[in-house]
């Protein structure tokens, strides 16, 4: 061990042959900043709105969606945006979702859903993997936004102040469960369950009888019969 410290610090010590071992670790450290600044910008540049719309696919089909919904417009004047929805914040989590999305590119080369017709023939398949994805990761992109240490349950409808404080506090349930569809129109669900084998709407034993679910049914049925005459 000894004798390997000793060769490879002669190794270091020992002068290159053209420039002096100084000299090469100065200029590898330049060429990683320079490195490291052009992948960053890369990076953020590949996280906006507008290289996401720049192909035909995104910009005629869902962004068009996206424009009807209160993540568009709103009272608060909040506006998510692709990335906001679809990249993590966090390096080391977007890293990882760039390298996922990197098998689109493919799609774009290929053409894969180049026209309407194929898009909707994908469509089911393209949301069901974007559903496993924030199931996965415990919904987090809508955790960038929207923070449950900060919901005012007394401006919630009774259905969402019921799941939400005891489904979503528990960790029984994660944002997509309930929210399929919230920004962009839902595929043909003919075989699917548009609220998702998940969604603790499914186990009304957990709630009692103070179920939310059949609150509605309450109501209506509280609603009083108009007199004959």
């Amino acid at each position: 061990m000894i004798n390997w410290i000793k060769g490879y610090w002669q190794t270091l010590s020992r002068p290159a042959t053209a420039f002096s071992l100084g000299f090469l670790v100065l200029s590898g450290f330049i060429a990683g900043i320079i490195f490291w600044g052009g992948f960053n910008t890369a990076l953020e540049a590949t996280n906006t709105e507008k290289f996401c719309i720049s192909c035909h696919e995104m910009r005629d089909n869902v962004y068009e969606e996206l424009k009807g919904t209160i993540h568009w417009t709103n009272r608060s004047g909040v506006r998510a945006t692709c990335p906001d929805c679809h990249v993590p914040h966090e390096w080391t989590h977007k890293i990882a979702r760039k390298m996922q999305a990197s098998k689109e590119v493919w799609g774009k080369v290929f053409g894969t859903i180049n026209t309407r017709d194929k898009f909707l023939d994908k469509r089911l398949e393209l949301a069901r993997h974007e559903w496993a994805r924030l199931k996965a990761n415990d919904s987090l992109e809508c955790r960038n936004c929207h923070d449950f240490e900060f919901m005012d349950f007394s401006v919630q409808s009774a259905r969402a102040r019921k799941l939400h404080s005891t489904q979503l506090a528990t960790g029984n349930a994660t944002c997509i469960d309930c929210h399929r569809g919230i920004a962009h129109h839902l595929p043909n669900m003919q075989n699917e369950d548009a609220w998702g084998p998940d969604n603790p709407a499914h186990d009304a034993s957990r709630f009692g009888e103070d179920n939310p679910l059949d609150l509605d049914r309450k109501k209506d049925e509280q609603v009083p019969e108009p007199e004959q005459n």
